[in-house]
Parts: structure tokens; C-alpha cells; sequence
């Protein structure tokens, strides 16, 4: 399924993802997921909120740049090997290349969620629904 994610680009100084945090604080979103990548520079703090509209305009007013990306989510059971066999082995086969992906867990029980970004999301989305 399509979920919606939201970004940050971030300058690699002290107290910027506190900054972040508090500016989703104030206006009340809720983050489901969180990933943090960095380099000596710069950091992307990718994010799923329970309003990513909501919070990608509290980010605006707080000074930061924010993109807003349509995302691939998909669940799978939380096993040895849930995340092999219900996610990147269809996807090689089909000759989907997975550019990134974060997992975080579900609400229900005995399952996580992952987010991924992909070389065909259109096609993984179509593959993994089968699911």
C-alpha cells in the first residue's frame, strides 16, 4: 500500500533533530517510524506521521525544508526470515531493485511494517499485494 512519508534535510549539528522533534511536538503530530542517515554534512530524517500534512507544514513554519514522498508499506510477520521471504526475494525475482527501506513494528501482533522506496514502486506495489 502507499503510505506517505516525509523528509528532512538537516544540517549534521547538534540539537538539529531535537529542533525537529519539537517542532511536531508543538503542533501535535505523531510519529509511527522514524530513520535517521547521515553523512559528515548533512542528515535526511525520513519520517511516517499519523499527519503528514499536519506535519510537513509545523516543519515549514519551523524553518525547515521538507519533501513529502509517496512510499511503499508493507507488512510482514515478524520470523526469521519474514522480511527475506515476504519482501526482497519476490522483488529480486521480478528484477526490482530495493533502493531503501526501514522497518518499524506493528500494532498487531506478530508483524512489523516495512517502508521502501524502490527501482519500480508500481510494480512492487502490484507484486507485494499478491502478497
Amino acid at each position: 500500500m502507499k503510505i506517505k512519508q516525509v523528509s528532512v534535510f538537516a544540517e549534521n549539528q547538534e540539537g538539529r533533530l531535537q529542533a525537529i522533534l519539537q517542532a511536531l511536538d508543538t503542533a501535535s503530530v505523531n510519529l509511527r517510524a522514524v530513520s535517521v542517515s547521515e553523512n559528515a554534512d548533512f542528515g535526511i530524517v525520513r519520517m511516517i506521521m499519523d499527519d503528514p500534512e499536519k506535519g510537513a507544514k509545523a516543519l515549514k513554519k519551523s524553518g525547515f525544508t521538507e519533501r513529502t514522498d509517496n512510499m511503499l508499506s508493507a507488512e510482514i510477520p515478524d520470523i526469521p526470515s519474514g522480511l527475506l521471504n515476504t519482501v526482497v526475494l519476490p522483488l529480486a525475482e521480478a528484477g526490482i531493485n530495493i533502493v531503501y527501506f526501514y522497518a518499524f513494528m506493528d500494532q498487531k501482533p506478530g508483524t512489523a511494517r516495512i517502508v521502501l522506496k524502490t527501482s519500480d514502486d508500481e510494480k512492487a506495489e502490484r507484486l507485494l499485494s499478491k502478497k
